[in-house]
């Protein structure tokens, strides 16, 4: 068994903002291997995540941004299950961080089960009749690919982070979830832009 080192402990801590005996313990299980370690850490993450999804998030805050020109902004509202983790500063991060990804990233829809089954299926009758031209036992699969796309530009919690692009809006939320054991979620935002009426 490798020894598993203060360093090795920091460095994981770091990367994860996981306790630092969960640390020790997810690297001791993983024998040392960071990347391993990491794996079991986003594997515990997102079951324990899952077991909280049910739990009222009644608690939160509203974080309003507005662009420096005062000609846009958004609203979001952010729950959680306690008014201490709605007080709690990397919680409060989080909202921050939410509102200017809202901004800069204009998603339509929060989660895809919102996305109106219309909207859906317009979206695949354009993928469908772009991929016209191809052979036909493809275009649904390719079409499939399209939407999967679209829904990456439209859904929030499928966007990626424009401040950390190698993790969507989820797994950004999912982090800051199993750090504070609470059920997190965004319930709803608003985007104003002046001159703009949806």
């Amino acid at each position: 068994m490798a020894e598993i080192t203060a360093q090795a402990v920091n460095e994981f801590r770091k990367k994860t903002g996981l306790g630092l005996m969960e640390c020790k313990a997810l690297l001791k299980e993983a024998d040392g291997d960071l990347a391993r370690a990491e794996t079991l850490a986003k594997e515990r993450g997102l079951k324990k995540a899952e077991l909280r999804a049910g739990r009222a998030a009644k608690a939160g805050r509203i974080e309003v941004y507005i662009h420096h020109d005062a000609k846009s902004g958004v609203m979001v509202e952010l729950n959680c299950e306690t008014d201490f983790v709605a007080r709690n500063d990397e919680f409060k991060q989080l909202a921050k961080d939410l509102a200017l990804h809202i901004m800069a990233a204009n998603p339509l829809y929060v989660r895809r089960e919102e996305v109106p089954e219309d909207a859906v299926a317009e979206q695949k009758r354009i993928f469908i009749a772009q991929v016209a031209d191809k052979p036909e036992n493809i275009q649904e699969k390719i079409a499939e690919g399209k939407l999967n796309a679209w829904y990456k530009e439209s859904v929030l919690m499928d966007q990626m982070f424009i401040k950390d692009e190698t993790k969507s809006i989820r797994d950004v939320i999912l982090a800051v979830n199993s750090r504070t054991g609470e059920n997190i979620s965004v319930a709803r935002f608003a985007r104003f832009v002046v001159g703009e009426s949806h």
